[in-house]
């Protein structure tokens, strides 16, 4: 570690007016020998704040990143706590992104003029009172009441049900057995509101991060080393979903109500699809890393000397950032020394819609946009419900599905990440080879798309829903096929979702519905005993019982699971390997003075087109693939319990093929302006030149006249 910090104060100094830095790697002795320089401690002060702000936007950056995807692992549990459909859960998953829609553009704008390391540290306040606040509806709420048909359960968890095959009516619905004071207690209740504005929050205060940080470690580092931080600044940043992921999967063990309630009395258990896990614990947590993580900003000065800036530049300019070439200096030929013009807010506010004018007449830049809007509501539309994907195409506890994409998924995306930068840095890339780039990482995660088509699972056999009492398969499902000869006199409620899995293989709604008429055990252990409807099964050997839960599903899907994972894993690899060849296409393509206005206009378009509507109609398309609703306690439809797998399959992949379609095209027109650039500034030269970044940066700081 030594060598590897001594090799890189090295190539920070390498381009000042000292002749050489001398590092001693086993005792850390530096030795600085100048023309006569005495300024060796401003120079190691230099290094040391470069890369301590680098550590802490890292931090930041795994920081919230470790809270976003805490809050994505967790929507399952939330729409199942609060009883509320795909739809709204998109929503509410959507408000972080009406948070930065908000204040993005005057914060991108005026906090650039501002001190920008202090504006990281309050966002990152308030980002941390939003997770508390996210986590507040649970110490408001009563104990999780989930819907069940049998009645051995005692009265901690507060719930009236119906025994097996009741011959008499009167006990039809639970809501029943309710008082009024009870129902108005239910999860239903407006509480997910607080969930709404933590989340709203988080997105306010998440606002500053990206635009200014990023912009603050442009304007003060290396050109040729831009590529590389950002690369590392995201690489160590997915180290957050990561953990974030493992987080979720682990509160999603947990029930709800730990500690308030016994356990021993809960008879469904974390594969179920009414289990609700301590989401809440999660939020906590995240919370309070995050406001760790913005300590350290409240000490970064205003501005940095730039990377490798001889001592003749530092005495002519006081660097403050390239924004600051908005408002012209008037006193640049004052007396007073090392000391800027005082910036009116009136004047900065005078120059934003020229600037604004001038950024949106930059075709290229739009078409940045467009394609990080194509390519954010692909992405943003699938991990929202990657989880219950997973749960209900191939059977898996929504536990493990968190869990296998935080180990597996989000570690080919580092490794995609900074592969890209690796690239970007090893073969010194322009403009246009990072575009190639992009394409290239497109048309190979579309290949990976394309394969997945052909990995899929039968649907669960449940009978009246996918299948019939006979077990033979079912056309369409209605309501009243729940309902058979065989639970005819058994005054059932079609309503509700206890799944019990009998001996011929088959899963049945409810007990009741299943015709048994007697139980053993207790709890999660309890059994069901001569049940009319499985003896109708024409499958050999059954012998009329069942247990609680539902059915797993075939060996062949365990192994058809696998290899989606392994497509999806290959597949992420190759889509993130395009992220930091984009972010410096971003960069790179418009005025140096823009650069702070350009990322947040790019996050608040890209955020509020492609981040607040995708989850939204895409879980209302999730919600028509829905067999079967779950009760509310007091009647009323609540959460999804049962979805049509084939139907949800080929909603997500078509969502995916949608998005990657669409993202190659508007990249190969970004590709084919980027080459007229670069045959006209080849043409206007009359000679050869490489496409670095600096002649980027010329050709497009003037108003294009395409």
């Amino acid at each position: 570690m030594h060598f590897i910090l001594c090799k890189l104060i090295s190539g920070m100094a390498s381009d000042t007016n000292y002749n050489f830095l001398i590092v001693n790697s086993c005792n850390m002795n530096i030795q600085w020998q100048s023309d006569g320089s005495t300024n060796t401690e401003k120079m190691v002060l230099l290094v040391i704040k470069m890369w301590m702000f680098l550590a802490a936007m890292c931090f930041v950056f795994f920081a919230k990143a470790f809270q976003g995807s805490y809050m994505k692992s967790s929507v399952t549990q939330i729409e199942r706590r609060f009883d509320i459909p795909s739809s709204l859960i998109g929503f509410i998953d959507g408000s972080f992104e009406i948070g930065n829609l908000f204040v993005i553009a005057f914060v991108s704008y005026f906090g650039a003029k501002l001190h920008r390391p202090r504006l990281i540290g309050a966002g990152c306040l308030i980002m941390a009172m939003g997770s508390f606040i996210t986590a507040a509806p649970h110490f408001f709420q009563g104990p999780y009441k989930y819907e069940t048909t049998i009645s051995h359960l005692s009265a901690s968890n507060g719930t009236e049900s119906i025994l097996p095959c009741l011959a008499n009516g009167s006990l039809l619905f639970i809501c029943g057995a309710f008082v009024f004071e009870e129902c108005e207690k239910a999860a239903s209740s407006s509480l997910w509101l607080y969930v709404f504005l933590g989340n709203m929050l988080r997105g306010i205060g998440e606002t500053p991060v990206m635009p200014l940080g990023l912009s603050y470690l442009d304007d003060f580092s290396r050109e040729e080393n831009t590529a590389l931080y950002m690369a590392l600044i995201q690489t160590l940043g997915i180290l957050g979903p990561m953990f974030g992921f493992m987080l979720g999967s682990f509160c999603a063990k947990l029930y709800v109500d730990i500690g308030a309630v016994d356990l021993d009395t809960i008879t469904i258990n974390h594969k179920d699809t009414r289990w609700v896990g301590a989401w809440w614990l999660g939020f906590l947590l995240t919370g309070g890393v995050m406001l760790l993580a913005g300590i350290p900003f409240w000490f970064f000065p205003k501005s940095l000397p730039k990377q490798g800036e001889t001592e003749t530049d530092k005495k002519s300019n006081i660097l403050e950032g390239d924004q600051d070439r908005f408002i012209p200096d008037n006193n640049k030929h004052s007396t007073a020394p090392n000391k800027p013009a005082p910036v009116s807010m009136a004047a900065l506010a005078k120059d934003f819609l020229p600037s604004l004018k001038k950024l949106f007449s930059n075709t290229i830049y739009l078409l940045i946009v467009c394609t990080g809007f194509i390519q954010v509501s692909g992405f943003i539309g699938m991990i929202t419900f990657m989880p219950k994907f997973m749960e209900q195409i191939y059977g898996q506890s929504a536990s493990r599905a968190i869990f296998l994409i935080g180990i597996m998924t989000l570690p080919a995306v580092a490794l995609g990440i900074i592969t890209g930068g690796f690239i970007m840095k090893k073969f010194k890339l322009n403009v246009l080879g990072a575009t190639k780039l992009c394409i290239g990482a497109s048309l190979l995660a579309f290949s990976s798309l394309v394969i997945q088509y052909f990995l899929q699972c039968d649907n669960s056999q449940v009978a009246g829903l996918t299948v019939s009492y006979q077990g033979a398969p079912q056309v369409s499902y209605q309501q009243n096929t729940l309902i058979s000869p065989c639970n005819m006199g058994c005054s059932c409620s079609v309503k509700h979702w206890d799944p019990i899995c009998a001996s011929n293989g088959l899963t049945y709604a409810s007990p009741c519905l299943a015709g048994c008429q007697t139980s053993t055990g207790d709890g999660k252990d309890m059994a069901f005993h001569n049940c009319t409807c499985i003896g109708e099964s024409p499958l050999p050997f059954a012998n009329m019982s069942a247990v609680l839960g539902q059915c797993p599903r075939k060996s062949d899907c365990d192994y058809m699971f696998k290899f989606y994972m392994a497509v999806t894993v290959i597949g992420a690899f190759f889509s993130s390997c395009g992220a930091t060849p984009g972010y410096i296409i971003l960069l790179r393509s418009i005025n140096p003075e823009l650069k702070s206005l350009a990322l947040g206009i790019y996050i608040l378009i890209v955020r509020t087109l492609g981040g607040i509507p995708p989850p939204i109609y895409f879980g209302a398309l999730i919600d028509r693939t829905c067999l079967k609703w779950g009760t509310k306690q007091c009647g009323g439809r609540g959460a999804c319990r049962f979805y049509d797998s084939g139907a949800f399959r080929l909603v997500n992949l078509h969502w995916q093929k949608f998005k990657q379609q669409y993202l190659c095209i508007v990249t190969l027109e970004k590709l084919y302006l980027l080459k007229f650039n670069l045959t006209k500034c080849y043409s206007d030269n009359h000679e050869k030149k490489t496409f670095t970044f600096m002649v980027t940066y010329q050709i497009f700081a003037e108003e294009p006249s395409w």
